[in-house]
This record gives C-alpha cells, sequence and structure tokens, in this order.
C-alpha cells in the first residue's frame, strides 16, 4: 500500500508500477484527482474515488465514462468495501483479458510469419501450398522447434532482403 497526499506525488508513485485499485480521496492537495483518476484508470489500475455527496452525481457522471468507481463522502463501510470488491474483481479480469490478448496476438504474429514462409516456398521452390504447410510442420517436428522458428529459417534463407 503505498500512500501520497499530492496528485503529483502520486504520479511520481505510479511510473513504472501497478497497482490493482487506485483509491483517491478528493480533493487532493493540489487538485480534484478527477484528470488523474481518468489517466490511471486508462494506463494502469482499476480507481475509486471518494468525492463529496453535493458533488456526487456531477463527477460520478464523468467517472463512470472512463471507468471510474465513484462513492460519496461521508463513506458508508459496506458500500466502500463492495465498491474496493468489485474494482478487485475488475482488475482480476482486466488482467486475464490482457493476457488472453497478448496471447491471440502473439498467435496471429506467429500465422503471419509462417505464411510467409509458406508463400516463399510455393514462389521460390514451386511447392503447393498443402507441401509448404506440411514441410514446415516436419521439420517442427523433427528439430522439435515451434513452427514460428522454423518459419524464420525459412525467411532467412530465401528471403530477398
Amino acid at each position: 500500500m503505498t500512500v501520497v497526499s499530492s496528485c503529483a506525488d502520486a504520479r511520481k508513485k505510479a511510473v513504472g508500477e501497478y497497482y490493482d485499485v487506485t483509491i483517491v480521496n478528493s480533493p487532493l492537495r493540489d487538485e480534484s484527482g478527477e484528470s488523474m483518476c481518468a489517466a490511471f484508470a486508462k494506463d494502469m489500475s482499476q480507481v475509486i474515488i471518494i468525492v463529496k455527496r453535493d458533488i456526487y452525481d456531477e463527477v460520478s457522471s464523468h467517472m463512470e465514462r472512463v471507468g471510474v468507481i465513484t462513492v460519496p463522502k461521508p463513506i458508508d463501510r459496506q458500500l466502500f468495501r463492495a465498491a474496493v470488491k468489485m474494482a478487485k474483481a475488475a482488475d482480476t479480469k482486466v488482467r486475464r483479458l490482457k493476457s488472453e490478448n497478448t496471447k491471440l496476438m502473439q498467435r496471429i504474429e506467429d500465422m503471419r510469419v509462417i505464411n510467409r514462409a509458406k508463400l516463399l516456398l510455393v514462389t521460390t521452390l514451386a511447392m503447393s501450398e498443402s507441401e509448404a504447410h506440411k514441410y514446415i510442420e516436419k521439420q517442427a517436428m523433427d528439430t522439435r522447434k515451434q513452427r514460428r522458428d522454423i518459419a524464420e529459417g525459412i525467411l532467412r534463407t530465401y528471403e530477398i532482403r
């Protein structure tokens, strides 16, 4: 847990760090904290901002659009606990989705490299697409390497630079 009293300090602390949940008791010493909350919600963590009840409706409508949970003061303990639990659950889901997205992006990139290698085999060695596919698969199995590694080797060998 990290505690700071200003947005400037929070921004400094956040550089290169990841926090599961960021809680802002607005206003902070140097600003209200709304723009910082929006930036933090976009870039790194789940954010909860605590605001005075008289501005709650106005702030929450803006904060909801950027993915920030808003809690009114004075704080109701049960409501606050529920907000923290929701933020933690959302963080877990976002992390899982980011991980899945990263894996899918890697698979897409692998497929691009493999398809480029197949195209080179088809155009350079006059293989059919099926033969090129089987060739890459067999080389991968025989050498116990990934298909992408084999494809990259083919690209290095046959690609005109």
